[in-house]
């Protein structure tokens, strides 16, 4: 059977094809001859004809600053076609594979692997079970919205290409809209005039969830339900296992434009949403449920219900029985509407919450079973019923997040006033202070009084006090979460706990509204959690807190800026020991352990595959509930479209259930002494190497002069400032731009630097490579490691890189290019070895990829440097060097 009629070369192919007439019939032939020349010299470097770049170089030269301008236009919307080809080929790959039966980490593989066990133990695997991909507005998304509309208008025209049986006619007509559509695309500027607000940010992550994810949820629980009723015997009920959360529009952490009122409007939006896309689905349904009463024994519960609702509004009900008269279920889906409506109306009758609507729903469809009308209710009801469940009314519940010395700052202040020292009080006395103040009854501080406090602490309060009032009007479940960045002591955690406390957030012991969890991330905090945590679960308050929330805690890992202070290896072995060691910290004190994980879209940051990630976490961690940062360009990838982003959630389940069933077989998973040995010996020499680079003399200086750091740094990508305080030292840099920077210059030091060193020292120290072959073969965390080490050194290109290098000062030049190309080449030496293969690439079509980008990346590369080595840019040359970050970034499909 014949699924498709394209393949990749081919769209890759036509899509050059039109971009080079729209590049003529845009610019000049002059101009698209330029293009050329450049795309053909690196092509023939690439293909070894050439001995040098000296002809690529010889051209970029040449060209006017004009020409400049329209070289890297066309190379960045070049990438913007051909990573549309991928995706569309992305697909096909999953239709291929979903109709032969190949997708082998797929919902028939986990039902096949939950087959084995006892329908009992099944069906507590699925209780267990709950995934939250938490969306994040952090700045590393290069494309404009507007850029990102267009090129999804141009993939939907891919798509009926590639699957649908087309007249030429027909197909012509498809041809001349994608034309239009790059036409379009040429002339539209990719980067940024102005910053994006916040307000942007959310609505650019409220978008995937109302528009792609919203409506394949059902498709997934359908097939989670369809191949478990296959495998496993005793008719299962699915409980829900995947909900959305969101940052965008709470996440105040360095974004001083996070307010109280963009947190407040960005509820009102998402509730908005999500009430909009279910009363399009219950007027679907509405044209659906035609049934004629009389034909029908409706059941009393459902008789119970529609009689509720007509005492509830009468005047509705009226009007729907003489409109749909002997029609109960159009009668009843119509007073559903009317409800939805008057939910934050000041007409009484609206669903108090997601339940009641869920109720009403659930009612409808055992009515329909009823009545031997199964089909109507698994196509035209389940699937909305799951919608509700998953995105109840708030789309994505909302975590609130503040650097932890905000909290501080504003207690010392609020406190001042009541004639309390917080600033002078150590550890212990901070603790007992917090402790009982959260224990007594009346409060102690005023948070609607913000007279005489600075601006920070003024919104700290604020914000707090106005927690309630979102809990009221948008339910607890809309924003019920408090993540607390560089948290390094237990009071840092109760400070958080008494201001909700203060709020009337929390009430102890009967109720706590809020889940207050710590972000560990850096090597202070990991190597501490033991003590902070601990203390937390002796503390008489916050043992009363965890009891109300269930007896689940909550702890964020941030992989990013662990890895900026420790380098790549370290802070993946410092992680995982901190989470072996959290699992041991919560058994001890029997407590269920939830961990976040604050993973970025590059490798250094935590990125890479995350149904490998998941399965990949130590035995004694996994609950069976997970949450984790999505970021970025990430988002779009994943959740761009709707096969994708379907493809993905059922990779990421199969992951979790298969996880959750290996932790109950085997709650510890068996390691070798002599692997937790040569990790631990691995990743503190790579450490130290890493730290030693960092801190040498004039590393600061090679970082500026040899990566565009200084562009970056004024990029308008996100509404977040690029370093918490302004100050130039990769502590205080963020984590993106730094990651972002080293990916421009093809030099990814993030993903590697280090590692080489780390095997080194443990091989030179008697450690053998079999024992790290082995460790590779068998043990899932070291294997995932060191493959994302290969995808970072994959991606590293030191040719390119010297490039850069050639901006620097001569001495910062000699010191540091030698340095960093020796760990590099031993680097990829040792992981070939260790992984026993032939090249850097486990996947064959990454390697692909690769080759068929870096002829196209390269034209941007040569122009970047040549531009930023002049010290004195036009407003022109300026805005080419931005286009080149853009077209960079598309060419590599990261940033930070």
């Amino acid at each position: 059977m014949r699924l498709h009629n394209r393949n990749l070369s081919r769209d890759v192919r036509d899509l050059g094809r039109v971009l080079g007439d729209v590049l003529t019939r845009q610019t000049s032939t002059e101009a698209f001859e330029a293009v050329e020349s450049c795309r053909t010299a690196a092509i023939d470097y690439r293909a070894d004809e050439l001995d040098s770049r000296e002809p690529l170089r010889r051209e970029l030269d040449d060209l006017s600053p004009a020409h400049e301008r329209t070289v890297a236009r066309a190379f960045a919307t070049y990438f913007e076609l051909v990573n549309l080809a991928e995706e569309r080929e992305r697909v096909r790959s999953i239709r291929r594979r979903s109709q032969s039966g190949d997708l082998d980490d797929g919902l028939v593989a986990a039902a096949d692997a939950l087959a084995e066990l006892d329908g009992s133990t099944v069906e507590g695997v699925l209780e267990d079970v709950l995934i939250e991909p938490t969306f994040t507005a952090h700045p590393t998304e290069a494309r404009r919205k507007t850029v990102k509309a267009k090129r999804r208008t141009i993939s939907n025209q891919l798509e009926t290409l590639d699957e649908r049986l087309l007249t030429d006619g027909d197909a012509d007509r498809v041809w001349r809209a994608i034309d239009a559509e790059v036409t379009s695309l040429w002339g539209t500027p990719q980067v940024r005039r102005r910053k994006p607000e916040v307000a942007d940010e959310a609505r650019n992550v409220q978008w995937y969830a109302e528009h792609t994810l919203f409506d394949v949820v059902g498709d997934v629980y359908d097939e989670l339900e369809r191949v478990l009723d296959e495998a496993v015997e005793g008719g299962l009920d699915v409980p829900t296992v995947v909900r959305f959360r969101s940052w965008a529009g709470s996440d105040r952490d360095g974004n001083p434009y996070v307010t109280p009122e963009v947190t407040a409007n960005t509820l009102e939006r998402q509730r908005e949403a999500i009430l909009r896309r279910y009363d399009d689905a219950l007027e679907r349904l509405l044209g659906s449920l035609s049934q004629e009463g009389r034909r029908l024994a409706v059941g009393d519960n459902f008789e119970e219900s529609l009689a509720a609702d007509r005492d509830r509004l009468p005047e509705c009900a009226r009007r729907y029985e003489t409109r749909y008269p002997d029609e109960p279920y159009r009668q009843k889906v119509a007073l559903v509407r009317e409800r939805l409506d008057r939910i934050g109306d000041v007409r009484p009758g609206g669903y108090a919450d997601a339940e009641e609507l869920l109720a009403d729903l659930t009612t409808i469809a055992e009515s329909l079973r009823a009545n031997d009308a199964e089909s109507v209710a698994s196509v035209h009801v389940d699937p909305l019923r799951r919608q509700v469940e998953t995105f109840g009314f708030s789309l994505a519940s909302l975590d609130l997040r503040d650097h932890r010395a905000k909290h501080t700052d504003a207690l010392v202040e609020a406190f001042e006033r009541e004639g309390i020292d917080y600033r002078d009080r150590d550890e212990a006395e901070r603790v007992e202070l917090l402790t009982d103040a959260i224990l007594q009854d009346e409060p102690v501080i005023d948070l609607g009084d913000t007279d005489g406090l600075s601006e920070s602490s003024a919104r700290v309060l604020e914000l707090f006090d106005r927690l309630a009032d979102w809990q009221s009007t948008y339910g607890p479940e809309a924003i019920d979460t408090y993540c607390i960045s560089m948290t390094e002591e237990p009071s840092h955690v109760l400070e958080v706990l008494f201001l909700a406390d203060q709020a009337g957030v929390v009430s102890l012991p009967d109720y706590a509204g809020i889940d207050v969890v710590p972000l560990l991330e850096t090597e202070a905090a990991l190597s501490g959690a033991r003590r902070i945590v601990g203390t937390l679960f002796e503390n008489e308050a916050y043992a009363q807190a965890l009891a109300a929330r269930g007896g689940t805690q909550e702890i964020m890992l941030g992989y990013s800026d662990s890895n900026k202070e420790n380098g790549f290896l370290a802070a993946n072995w410092s992680l995982y020991r901190t989470q072996r060691r959290l699992a041991r910290i919560c058994e001890d004190h029997d407590v269920t352990l939830r961990l976040f994980h604050g993973r970025g879209g590059s490798i250094s940051r935590g990125g890479g595959p995350m149904n490998e990630a998941l399965l990949a976490l130590p035995n004694a961690t996994v609950s069976g509930q997970v949450k984790f940062t999505e970021q970025g360009e990430s988002i779009a990838e994943k959740y761009g479209h709707p096969q994708i982003a379907r493809r993905n959630l059922e990779q990421m389940l199969n992951a979790q259930l298969r996880a959750r069933k290996r932790a109950i077989e085997q709650p510890r998973e068996s390691i070798e002494e002599a692997w937790l040995d040569a990790a631990e010996r691995t990743a503190e020499a790579a450490r130290t190497a890493y730290r030693d680079l960092l801190e040498r003399d004039g590393f600061v200086r090679y970082f500026e002069q040899a990566t565009p750091i200084t562009v970056i740094e004024k990029l308008d990508l996100g509404s977040r400032p690029a370093s918490r305080s302004g100050e130039r030292t990769v502590e205080d840099l963020r984590a993106i731009p730094w990651v972002f920077s080293w990916t421009q210059s093809r030099c990814i030091l993030p993903g590697w630097y280090g590692l080489a060193t780390g095997i080194d020292a443990y091989l030179e120290d008697g450690g053998d490579i079999s024992v790290l072959q082995t460790m590779y073969d068998e043990w899932p965390f070291f294997r995932t490691t060191l493959d994302n080490a290969a995808l970072s050194l994959a991606r590293t290109d030191l040719e390119i890189a010297a490039e850069y290098a050639a901006l620097a000062e001569d001495d910062l030049r000699e010191t540091f290019v030698p340095l960093l190309s020796e760990e590099y080449e031993r680097a990829v030496e040792l992981v070939t070895t260790i992984g026993r293969r032939d090249g850097l690439h486990t996947r064959d079509w990454l390697a692909e990829s690769t080759r068929r980008r870096n002829p196209y990346v390269d034209p941007l590369n040569l122009l970047q440097t040549s531009l930023l080595a002049r010290s004195d840019r036009t407003d022109v040359e300026e805005r080419t060097l931005r286009l080149t970050v853009h077209g960079i970034a598309a060419g590599m499909k990261n940033t930070g």
